[in-house]
């Protein structure tokens, strides 16, 4: 059985500075066995993970979008942040990718009401959402939202810490069964259940002390 933890992020985004080997050094002590590295405009980051990890590592991408991010998982190439939700939709099915929408409710990061029209839209092309985001504001209840979108419109349900550092691995990841490819973690995500807590709200500090930072050493 996997301990899936199915976002996080690496150096290789804008605000974070944790490197591929501290995220398999945490892993490996918690026991988490199974991850989607999930940076800010590029795959490189999930890659250079995916070389040195003894366990299955989900290639993903968050891309930016004008109404929010979208998450595209078992990617090949990076997809370019700053197009539409149709293009971003387009690019992730070309790699034969699945959609993910991270956070969808999050007010300060999901997709705002104008792109959730769109969404409706385009609800046949999406896969999966992820109902547990442990960076996630308890305040509006954006996990409970995305619990209750996923269940009305039967869509796959995913969970992640979010990780910016790596004492947040594994605060949310889905326990569920061993897959080899795409159509095996559809199956094995369907019968997973998800696990997780909220990380304190005083993270999103440290990312952003990470981002000055990395502006600054530029």
């Amino acid at each position: 059985m996997l301990k899936a933890d199915l976002h996080m992020h690496t150096r290789y985004s804008f605000d974070c500075t944790t490197s591929p080997k501290a995220i398999v050094r945490r892993c490996q002590k918690i026991g988490i066995n199974c991850i989607a590295v999930a940076d800010h405009g590029t795959i490189e980051g999930a890659q250079r993970v995916k070389e040195i990890a003894p366990f299955m590592v989900i290639v993903a991408e968050e891309i930016l979008t004008p109404l929010g991010e979208v998450m595209g998982m078992f990617l090949t190439e990076t997809i370019p942040s700053n197009i539409s939700v149709d293009e971003a939709f387009r690019r992730i099915k070309d790699q034969n990718g699945l959609v993910c929408l991270p956070h969808p409710f999050d007010g300060m990061r999901g997709i705002n009401s104008r792109g959730l029209s769109d969404i409706m839209r385009l609800l046949p092309q999406l896969d999966v959402i992820e109902v547990f985001n442990s960076r996630a504001l308890r305040l509006g209840s954006a996990n409970a939202k995305a619990l209750a979108f996923a269940t009305e419109h039967r869509l796959l349900k995913s969970a992640g810490s979010d990780a910016h550092t790596p004492v947040e691995i594994g605060h949310a990841y889905v326990e569920m069964p061993d897959f080899d490819d795409v159509i095996g973690f559809r199956r094995s995500l369907s019968q997973g259940r998800i696990f997780g807590h909220h990380t304190c709200p005083m993270i999103h500090a440290v990312s952003t002390l990470q981002t000055l930072k990395k502006r600054i050493l530029r």
